[in-house]
């Protein structure tokens, strides 16, 4: 895994932690902690938030090493 796809997971994570807080408690951290929904700051978290997701739909198709290196077991019966 790459560093930016790292830092795309832990982006998403937090927008995953934050999309959690608004539906269970009706408290959107991002926006308390930078000004609010309209803020400059909080739209540019949401943006990177959402260009991380994308991101991360590379990693759900891209096949994983353990299936892709796995040699074709034969039988000698």
């Amino acid at each position: 895994m790459s560093g930016i796809q790292r830092i795309a997971l832990v982006l998403t994570i937090i927008g995953a932690i934050n999309w959690g807080l608004i539906g269970f408690f009706q408290f959107d951290l991002v926006a308390s902690i930078f000004g609010g929904q309209d803020a400059a700051l909080s739209r540019i978290i949401y943006g990177l938030v959402g260009i991380a997701g994308l991101i991360n739909l590379g990693i759900l198709f891209k096949p994983s090493p353990e299936t892709a290196s796995e040699p074709e077991t034969k039988s000698t019966r």
